[in-house]
């Protein structure tokens, strides 16, 4: 991938950006509900009302509130949080590296299930294993996340209670990070236990977010894989006297993978707005979690601020997804 085309693709993010900011900005004021109705004490008068109203700009139209907005969003603020009082850029970035982590594990676990799968029902061509892999993948699509983790805590957190069912990490654990990314830190310290205790922690959370998207990658790959394994190239490899292992691991599987790496992209924005509902169920401490009580409380700069970030995590993903395209298919590379 060119430099020249990347530039283009990160030009191509302001317009972007500034759609979803003016799409956002105007539904939330057009929709009902009034963010400082749900923040003020009973017994409020009017004068307190309209003061509060003033404080936070929403006495202005519209068109010059969002005016105000983007100045101050340019410069690096997006204001204040009305249920919280706090800047709403230090509670996204406070919380961000939590959704990032459990993102990254969540893909991690549905990559490496679903090329395994994929690959073993092309290796087990007509026997059980192939069948097994077609009823996972149909089981783990049908399913949403969010039934899966609740599925997850009813068996492995209420019935058969082997992994913790909330929360990042345990309280009692002894850890003083320097920064929000505790696994990233816990790895570079050798904190080991606390690596062990975080993982745990996000283990059934990252299944749950995980389990479709296996499922759907399972499926591209052993569609693409089995139609790879009547190429031309892959006759001359069997020809050439290599094992049938041999042929997908090192020959067939690099073409196999540039549709499921269309897939996974896609998907993994889906991911990332999935952690909204699984972040809530599990109360992981992540900005899905945070995105339901800026919902919840109508809290107007923190959900734009959230959405925002969203859009920004979505562009990211899209530019990553190119990226390896190139490193796959190097037409690409000159294209």
């Amino acid at each position: 991938m060119s430099a020249a085309y990347l530039l283009k693709r990160l030009l191509w993010a302001i317009p972007t950006l500034f759609g979803v900011a003016v799409i956002v900005f105007v539904l939330l004021r057009v929709v009902p509900g009034d963010p400082i109705a749900m923040m003020i004490p009973p017994g409020a008068s009017t004068a307190d009302v309209e003061n509060l109203r003033r404080l936070y700009g929403l006495d202005e139209p519209i068109f010059v509130q969002f005016g105000t907005w983007l100045a101050d969003v340019a410069r690096g603020d997006f204001g204040t949080s009305i249920s919280m009082r706090q800047n709403v850029m230090k509670l996204v970035l406070g919380r961000l590296p939590a959704t990032i982590e459990l993102c990254l594990f969540a893909m991690v676990v549905a990559v490496a299930c679903g090329l395994l799968l994929g690959v073993a029902a092309v290796y087990w061509r007509r026997r059980w294993p192939e069948t097994m892999v077609d009823g996972f993948a149909g089981l783990g699509l049908a399913i949403p996340d969010f039934l899966w983790g609740l599925l997850f805590i009813l068996v492995l957190g209420v019935l058969w209670p082997v992994l913790p069912v909330s929360g990042r990490i345990d309280p009692r654990t002894a850890f003083d990070p320097v920064t929000q990314f505790y696994l990233v830190e816990a790895l570079a310290t050798a904190r080991f236990d606390v690596v062990d205790e975080l993982l745990r922690h996000m283990l059934l959370p990252a299944v749950a977010l995980a389990l479709p998207l296996a499922a759907a990658l399972a499926r591209v790959v052993k569609s693409s894989l089995a139609d790879t394994m009547n190429q031309d190239y892959v006759m001359l490899a069997r020809v050439k006297g290599y094992s049938r292992a041999r042929i997908i691991w090192r020959v067939a599987l690099r073409n196999a993978l540039i549709p499921a790496v269309t897939l996974t992209g896609v998907q993994f924005t889906f991911l990332v707005g999935g952690t909204v509902l699984i972040e809530t169920i599990f109360s992981y401490p992540g900005i899905g979690n945070l995105a339901i009580g800026a919902v919840v409380q109508r809290d107007l700069p923190l959900i734009q601020g959230l959405v925002l970030t969203f859009a920004v995590l979505f562009i990211g993903i899209n530019l990553v997804v190119d990226a390896t395209y190139a490193a796959l298919d190097p037409r690409m590379r000159t294209g």
